[in-house]
Parts: structure tokens; C-alpha cells; sequence
């Protein structure tokens, strides 16, 4: 099988890895990712230029660490929080027990566009 070979109808898929605050994320054009909080209001366009690997249909491209070039246009589209995380310590035999919760804020963003310069 060859790498890119994603179809969407007849023709191949476009997409690209890219890192953003120490995680990578496939990004689709025209789809949607949730990244860690952005300070960032609605509407606002954000430049993901850390692009790892592009591919375009059969065209691969690799970097090293980066693809020069290559950048990855977004929206934010809106702020969400994760789930609830329960968070228990407990020590036996001490009468210690401490609950607390913790819910990850996430921003979501909408792939507008691929461009490689």
C-alpha cells in the first residue's frame, strides 16, 4: 500500500502532521483538531508552521525536524473542556484521603488550508 493512499472520492487525500505544544496532530483540510488552551479569541487565525511531514498525494515530503516551507492555516473555532478526572490519595492506616478533580480546557481549531511556499 502506498503512503497518502487515503481517497475521498477518486482523488487522494492532503494532509500533514504538525506539532503544537509538544503533542502532534494529523490535520485534514476542512476538518477540525483539539489542541491544549490557546489564548486565542473566536474567529482568530493561527499559523501552525511546525509541519513534520506533508503529504500530497504521492508526493511525501519529510522534515528534518521540520518541513521548510510548509505551514498549516487554522480558526478558532471554539474553547471546551475534557472530562472530569477524578483524583484520589489515600494512605492506609493514617486517616489520609484527599479528592480532587482536574478537567482539561482544550481549544478547538478548523483546518482552513495546507500551503506549502
Amino acid at each position: 500500500m502506498e503512503c497518502g493512499k487515503a481517497k475521498i472520492g477518486e482523488k487522494l487525500m492532503k494532509y500533514a502532521i504538525v506539532e503544537r505544544g509538544g503533542k502532534q496532530y494529523k490535520v485534514v483540510e476542512d476538518s477540525t483538531i483539539r489542541v491544549d488552551r490557546l489564548p486565542a479569541e473566536l474567529d482568530e487565525q493561527i499559523l501552525l508552521d511546525s509541519v513534520l511531514l506533508l503529504v500530497d498525494g504521492k508526493e511525501v515530503s519529510v522534515g528534518t525536524p521540520a518541513v521548510k516551507g510548509a505551514q498549516v492555516k487554522t480558526t478558532v473555532v471554539g474553547h471546551e473542556k475534557g472530562p472530569k478526572i477524578v483524583v484520589f490519595k489515600y494512605r492506609p492506616r493514617k486517616r489520609y484521603r484527599v479528592k480532587t478533580g482536574h478537567r482539561q480546557k482544550y481549544t478547538r481549531l478548523k483546518v482552513d488550508f495546507i500551503e506549502m511556499e
